[in-house]
């Protein structure tokens, strides 16, 4: 790749939003474990999973979408996932069964991407059950952080990050089955064609 077409690849404004993102999980930890504030470090969780469109929209209306953005996303996007959630089940403050299972869907769904990937299959396209549910509990976690705040009302977040959070548990596991079935029917015409599909999406 030209020094110049891998600049344009690497310094894009969706990109630069992608990297905030991802750079926020510090901030995250030591809010939680460091200055041991659960409102703050709920906000910040809430504030990074409404963001979590920022950059895809920008890069369709910023007519700067690529391969780079299009790998550098769904990547971060599960870091960030799979490090607010560890470390919520380090401090205690989601039910420990609740986390282990949205944590193994998203571990699932890691290995099946790059199973399909070391078979040239790239990535599987997004379906809606998956990113609703993905969307939804990225939202019942800063709920339940809110639940363990010391703020007035607290038990009315944890209720509601019960409320939102099963359903939103429920339609994750959905989508991985649909995931899953997807990832079958190209290994299938993989196996067919002896040819691998190009990348499509994130999941």
């Amino acid at each position: 790749m030209a020094p110049e077409s891998l600049r344009q690849q690497i310094w894009t404004i969706p990109n630069l939003v992608t990297v905030l993102r991802l750079g926020c999980i510090p901030i995250f930890c030591w809010l939680l474990f460091g200055l041991e504030s659960r409102l703050a470090a709920g906000i910040l969780l809430g504030a990074l999973g409404a963001s979590d469109f920022v950059d895809g929209y920008l890069a369709r209306r910023l007519d700067q979408a690529t391969e780079l953005g299009a790998i550098l996303d769904p990547v971060t996007d599960r870091f960030m996932f799979f490090a607010a959630v560890i470390s919520m089940l380090v401090s205690g403050d989601v039910a420990l069964w609740f986390g282990i299972i949205a944590l193994v869907r998203e571990f699932g769904l890691s290995t099946g991407t790059l199973v399909l990937a070391s078979r040239r299959l790239g990535w599987l396209g997004v379906n809606a059950w998956g990113k609703a549910g993905s969307f939804g509990l990225m939202f019942a976690f800063p709920l339940f952080l809110l639940g363990q705040a010391d703020i007035p009302g607290s038990g009315g977040w944890t209720i509601a990050g019960w409320v939102w959070g099963i359903p939103s548990l429920a339609i994750a596991w959905y989508g991985a089955y649909l995931y899953v079935l997807a990832g079958r029917r190209a290994l299938a015409r993989s196996s067919e064609t002896g040819s691998g599909a190009s990348p499509a999406g994130d999941c």
